[in-house]
């Protein structure tokens, strides 16, 4: 068995951790390109825009079909039926062009973690909820501080489907979720994507990530007759505290916890992991990845870890205070790996959050969104 720790964590996440075939597809109609030229490589998808968008959202995920998430599929891109694909083949030392690209994206840029405003620990990590067509999926996510207080970072496949050009159905984020559906801390409806163009264009895993703005929080609550209304509870920075963020660290120079939310088949066939359970991998040190079959130019790669699929968007977090559950963000789970070809996964990878990641974060970083979503 892979060597990891295991640890049960107020904060719950989960996603479907996998290799999936590269695919095409055409940008969504209703996507905005951000337009400076620093920015030129940020692809905006606007998904609940209005109270009225925001309602029809949260009317879908009322308390009797939060109840059932646990039943959910693990968000699988490759696939309609989210089905669990072979890992990844093995790959050698990082290719001299994904090497140079580091060394070329070198400087340093960090967004500080954040507490939330009552409180001395964060529960930044939670799960997300959406349709890709008429089926519901799930994946791993966490907030991430910013200037409007409602960014949400996760893998790209668990936002956006490039092989329709189409972005997620009835997206929401739960931070912390409690057993049988519960969101102790708010449900949070997405309001708009911000990704690459590489990812929404292609599906290249360089690009396997995605910062949602979402509104404002709500809960549900028994009205006067007894049916669940809708009861707004603020921003999701100032509720459950944001990650920080780190750019352009170089792999090999600083070692990173990976969390997820694994529930997926292990190769040999087995599901040691019930995807209830926000586990983490050891932390450990990170070094440079390729898979040319998936895009896969300059990925990071985490050893040992055995995530499994349901551990997709889940964060890697540097420097992680375990009292006061925060520290940066430095990738997100993509693609697992099974490189001895035993019986069970045995590392992980991220896309490499470089200074075009940054200009992602940021686009999603300065949207405004309604002021009251009840």
């Amino acid at each position: 068995m892979i060597p990891r720790a295991r640890h049960f964590v107020a904060a719950a996440l989960s996603s479907a951790l996998l290799i999936v075939p590269a695919f095409t597809g055409i940008a969504h109609a209703t996507a905005v390109r951000a337009t400076s030229a620093v920015a030129s490589k940020v692809y905006a998808v606007p998904l609940a825009r209005t109270l009225a968008d925001v309602k029809r959202v949260a009317d879908y995920w009322k308390p009797d079909r939060l109840k059932q998430t646990d039943l959910y599929t693990p968000a699988t891109p490759g696939s309609g039926a989210g089905s669990t694909t072979s890992s990844g083949a093995a790959a050698g030392p990082a290719a001299p062009a994904a090497a140079a690209a580091f060394k070329r994206t070198s400087a340093a840029a960090a967004v500080a973690p954040a507490l939330p405003r009552k409180g001395t620990a964060a529960n930044t990590m939670g799960k997300v909820f959406f349709r890709f067509g008429d089926k519901e999926f799930w994946c791993s996510a966490a907030a991430v501080a910013a200037r409007n207080r409602s960014v949400v970072a996760t893998a790209g496949h668990c936002a956006y489907d490039s092989r329709t050009g189409k972005p997620a159905d009835y997206w929401i984020f739960v931070p912390n979720p409690g057993p049988n559906g519960g969101a102790p801390d708010g449900i949070y409806v997405g309001a708009s994507i911000s990704l690459h163009e590489d990812w929404s264009g292609k599906g290249d895993y360089d690009y396997d990530y995605a910062f949602v703005t979402v509104h404002r929080g709500f809960t549900w609550v028994a009205g006067k007759d007894g049916a669940s209304v809708m009861q707004d509870v603020g921003r999701l920075q100032d509720n459950v505290g944001g990650l920080g963020l780190e750019l352009n660290k170089k792999p090999g120079t600083y070692t990173v916890t990976a969390f997820g939310y694994p529930a997926g088949q292990q190769p040999d066939g087995t599901h040691p992991f019930d995807g209830k359970t926000l586990l983490k991998c050891l932390p450990g040190t990170t070094r440079y990845t390729v898979a040319p079959g998936r895009d896969l130019q300059k990925g990071v790669e985490l050893t040992p870890c055995d995530f499994s699929p349901g551990a997709s968007g889940g964060p890697w977090v540097i420097a992680y205070d375990s009292a006061r559950r925060l520290g940066s963000l430095a990738g997100v789970n993509s693609l697992t790996w099974n490189r001895d070809a035993k019986g069970r996964y045995d590392s992980v990878s991220a896309p490499y959050f470089d200074t075009t990641t940054g200009e992602v974060y940021r686009r999603a970083a300065s949207l405004s969104t309604i002021p009251n979503v009840t």
